[in-house]
């Protein structure tokens, strides 16, 4: 069996360990004689499985007592609109800051449902950057502030959150469990698993118990989070897969050591992004103090030299390299589970093609 190197920002990059336990388990789910795909939700075999999941977020993330860990459907996409329609409530304001196309999306569907200030915009710049701490302009009383960690599209990520008085909010779905952070200065923070933790399908979302208790009475069932809360994201069938992946994940950062993923996550991005500083050649996109450690994005001196090397990259087994439709460019996503072989193999062909097109 052949792996290529899967540049992707998602679906991503698993870890092999992962993905061996479970095609081993595929057919027989822990001597259940069922494939865990198979399993009723309700079931022992499932449950174990749901459980160890929750506790591994919890032990990652130094969880305490006072939040809780969701599974929930519809992927980050879903809580652009699930955030406002728990935590808004009628004439307050919530704050969101504008750093990319992801923000955007979670603005647009916020004002769909009650007042958002723009505490800070920088979406349009280029190179593409974070808005700092001093240029928000926020609300007092807000209900919350909603920033995104890492814009995949630019490349841009915040090294340090945002202290504010109102409950922080965050999309992580981008970095999600790929550097150590104070879960505690966060009233609620989310992310897609398709990126850092498993396949499409599931969202993890955590949430401080006191701010689900704001939901409004009107707000369906479904979309409640204390709903999910209540019943362990259990209400309804969970993607029992999905989560079931991630468990696996979760195991291996476990064993691995969130802190050393961290660093050789820091050690991966600084090899391409010394490539990109030394040459005249590739220019990199991202204001220098912003720079994503997961999503690299870059550009050459012409949109055909682009095309050519993303086809020859490819004919190396280098894949999924194009940057973003909306951006054009390139874009490499090296999250967790990315090896750093991938990274120095990448590195390798950027210095001969420059070489040859520079």
């Amino acid at each position: 069996m052949s792996r290529v190197y899967n540049f992707c920002a998602g679906p991503a990059v698993l870890p092999e360990e992962a993905l061996l336990e479970a095609q081993k388990e595929m057919l027989d789910f822990n001597g259940s004689g069922m494939s865990v795909l198979e399993c009723s939700h309700r079931g022992k075999e499932y449950a174990a499985v749901h459980d160890e999941c929750i506790a591994n977020l919890r032990k990652i993330m130094k969880l305490s007592d006072d939040y809780a860990v969701l599974f929930l459907q519809g992927g980050a996409s879903m809580q652009f609109a699930m955030v406002p329609m728990n935590l808004l409530g009628n004439g307050q304001t919530a704050d969101y800051v504008n750093s990319g196309t992801w923000g955007g999306k979670a603005i647009k569907e916020a004002k769909l449902l009650g007042k958002v200030n723009i505490a800070a915009d920088c979406a349009k710049e280029i190179p593409t950057r974070v808005p700092s701490e001093k240029e928000m302009k926020l609300t007092p009383g807000a209900a919350y502030l909603h920033i995104t960690s890492n814009e995949t599209i630019s490349g841009a990520q915040y090294k340090t959150f945002p202290k504010t008085e109102a409950p922080l909010v965050c999309d992580m779905s981008s970095d999600f469990l790929s550097r150590p952070f104070d879960a505690s200065q966060f009233g609620l923070f989310y992310a897609g698993a398709q990126k850092n933790l498993g396949p499409a399908g599931v969202a993890v979302v955590i949430i401080r118990k006191d701010l689900a208790a704001r939901v409004p009475a009107n707000v369906p069932t479904m979309l409640k989070y204390t709903t999910h809360i209540e019943e362990n994201s259990l209400y309804n069938t969970p993607p029992c897969f999905a989560i079931y992946m991630i468990n696996l994940v979760t195991r291996w950062i476990l064993k691995t050591g969130i802190e050393n993923l961290y660093r050789q996550n820091r050690e991966k991005a600084q090899k391409i992004y010394d490539i990109l500083d030394s040459s005249k050649f590739y220019r990199a996109t991202a204001v220098k103090e912003c720079r994503s450690d997961m999503n690299i994005t870059f550009r050459l001196p012409t949109e055909q030299l682009e095309e050519q090397f993303i086809k020859e990259a490819s004919a190396q087994k280098m894949k999924q390299l194009k940057g973003h439709r909306s951006v054009g460019g390139i874009r490499a996503s090296i999250y967790n589970a990315f090896p750093i072989k991938g990274v120095d193999t990448l590195v390798s062909f950027m210095k001969e093609f420059e070489k040859k097109n520079g």
